[in-house]
């Protein structure tokens, strides 16, 4: 297999390489800008994989794909949160959280692997990658939620959501007031409408306000119990893994 590393931290590359040696393949070719990689691929015949940093020194990596038709399967490494990500699984793109971990490169080696025979060029809406990536701040975001109150529909501000959760195969909004409403949508589908300052996961079942949090207390397992001004029907945990990232996501 002809594999070629596009990493602009020459340390992160060398790394990726000893680790991809490790599963006996031999990236032989490495890149470090899109200049450089443009250049390459006009150049020489197209490899049967790349490993792609998203951010290079010169620019994002999806400037490479504007210019030049890539005909090789792409595995994307990324520093990105979890948030960000969110455009990679919609899009059906293979990527790597850095570190890199061995396990999970081992993994996308052999889905690649398994499915080398129907390999074909990359096809995605770039521009919409870019946009969550490059500004996701700038983004629009949900400002309210419509809920069904019998006959009636009420309207309800993001504002005045403590958070979201889900219960019994049904997802719901709980108010600053106390009220639960039922919605018509998922939590993975929340992921991406929520302002990502404002709301985060704390586990696979609720996305809490940072403006709701009364109180945090230490919790078996080395989790935290979240207490939140009104909603009192379940204990609210941060899950073991999230932990770091949501302290981080606090401050």
């Amino acid at each position: 297999m002809n594999v070629i590393i596009i990493e602009d931290e020459k340390p992160s590359a060398r790394r990726l390489q000893r680790m991809l040696q490790k599963l006996n393949l031999e990236a032989k070719t490495m890149l470090h800008s899109v200049e450089e990689s443009i250049n390459w691929f006009q150049n020489n015949p197209h490899p049967d994989l790349i490993f792609l940093d998203i951010q290079l020194s010169d620019g994002l990596s999806f400037e490479i794909f504007e210019a030049v038709n890539i005909k090789s399967a792409v595995v994307f490494t990324t520093a990105y949160d979890e948030y960000a990500l969110q455009a990679f699984k919609l899009n059906s793109i293979d990527y790597l959280l850095k570190p890199i971990d061995e396990d999970d490169l081992a993994t996308a080696v052999k889905k690649y692997q398994d499915r080398a025979p129907q390999k074909q060029a990359v096809t995605l809406d770039f521009n919409d990658i870019k946009k969550l990536l490059i500004n996701p701040i700038d983004r629009e975001y949900k400002k309210r939620f419509s809920v069904k109150v019998g006959q009636h529909l009420k309207l309800i501000n993001i504002d005045d959501i403590e958070c979201f959760y889900s219960e019994n195969k049904g997802t719901y909004l709980h108010t600053n007031e106390g009220r639960n409403y039922l919605l018509d949508t998922t939590l993975e589908l929340l992921e991406n409408e929520l302002e990502p300052q404002t709301f985060y996961r704390i586990n696979r079942k609720f996305f809490v306000n940072i403006n709701a949090i009364k109180d945090m207390v230490s919790y078996s397992n080395s989790r935290l119990q979240i207490k939140l001004h009104s909603y009192k029907e379940q204990d609210v945990i941060v899950a073991r893994e999230r932990v770091k990232d949501f302290k981080a996501w606090l401050e």
